[in-house]
């Protein structure tokens, strides 16, 4: 044996260890993807936003003031009275929403006085300015906490009241585009075909939501919160509702337009619906500006000062008036149970 031969053998090269990620290292990952989404989000937003502006300072440009008062004062006292009958009863719709919610996340009944308070109010604040998900909610938390409803319900609540939103928005918006592909045509610039395809895609989309919640129930978890999605039959008359809601609403600015326009029922309401989506996408305060440009260029059939009138008119019988209303309502029961109190503290004192 030779002294080659004892040679010690060459040590084997240690496997190569795969990259452990810790969860650290996920969970930061995942916080960066959530607020670049979240940047990209807040950006378009600033653009779409900007964007209507910018269409809506054009459009303003080339009006005649003249004409638009001419045409603000020109709509009847009966025109009026509709519009303003038909904003009561699209917020009493919107009563429901809280309704049909409070049924999947409080089991206890509810008296409807307190429940359509809250609906009411709530919407009339997040409708003039914006921000939803934190408006309407704090008003909310302000009117259930009286009955014992915590943070987790009360946002589970306003989850479920806006997806009935969206989904009686998705519904009409479907169906006015499958029932009427002529006629939203001319607001959507495309070929009748093209319409009839976007709306059956809008309809299979609903149509799958509810076969999605009909197998079994459904949660959804959002940052930390888990949210129970409402059962089938609650869904259905959340449809239902939404859409009865969503053509009343877009009734309020149809009988503000100027007699004889000849523009259908069909194409104001695709564009009040696709105007309503952009100005929930801008995160502007009641879609303004958004809501405003994308009526004016959607009906272009109408003249723009008397189109621009009735939308202010809209503005003021949906919006304004409504808001005012709910403030007023909020403030009156801060001093009713703020004397309740006292009553209370008083006879407590005098035993």
């Amino acid at each position: 044996m030779n002294s080659a031969d004892l040679q010690p053998a060459d040590p084997a090269p240690p496997p190569q260890s795969q990259p452990v990620t810790s969860p650290w290292a996920r969970k930061a990952r995942a916080l960066r993807r959530k607020r670049l989404i979240q940047r990209i989000g807040t950006i378009a937003s600033i653009v779409l936003f900007c964007a209507a502006v910018a269409v809506l300072v054009l459009i303003v440009r080339e009006l005649d003031f003249d004409k638009v008062k001419a045409a603000y004062t020109a709509t009847s006292w009966r025109q009026i009275a509709l519009a303003l009958g038909l904003a009561a009863l699209s917020y009493l719709m919107l009563t429901g929403y809280d309704a049909l919610a409070l049924k999947q996340v409080h089991p206890v009944p509810v008296r409807y006085s307190l429940t359509a308070l809250a609906s009411f109010t709530s919407f009339a604040v997040s409708f003039t300015l914006g921000f939803p998900l934190l408006t309407a909610a704090t008003v909310r938390f302000w009117v259930y906490s009286a009955i014992g409803l915590g943070a987790g319900a009360i946002a589970s609540l306003t989850l479920i009241a806006g997806l009935t939103f969206w989904l009686g928005m998705s519904l009409v918006l479907g169906t006015v585009m499958v029932w009427q592909p002529v006629a939203t045509a001319s607001f959507t610039r495309l070929m009748p075909d093209t319409n009839l395809m976007i709306g059956g895609a809008i309809l299979a989309a609903v149509a799958l939501y509810i076969l999605w919640i009909g197998v079994r129930p459904r949660a959804l978890t959002m940052q930390g919160w888990t949210f129970h999605l409402p059962r089938l039959s609650i869904s259905m008359a959340q449809i239902g509702l939404g859409a009865l809601d969503v053509c009343i609403s877009c009734g309020v600015l149809y009988v503000l337009l100027p007699e004889g326009h000849g523009v259908p029922f069909a194409t104001v309401i695709a564009a009040y619906v696709f105007a309503n989506l952009l100005g929930i996408a801008s995160h502007a305060p009641g879609g303004i500006g958004v809501f405003e440009a994308t009526i004016m260029v959607a009906l272009w059939q109408i003249p723009r000062e008397a189109l621009l009138g009735s939308v202010l008119l809209y503005r003021c019988c949906y919006y304004l008036l409504p808001f005012i209303v709910a403030i007023w309502l909020l403030g009156l029961r801060e001093i009713v149970l703020r004397a309740r109190k006292m009553r209370k503290d008083l006879g407590v004192e005098e035993e």
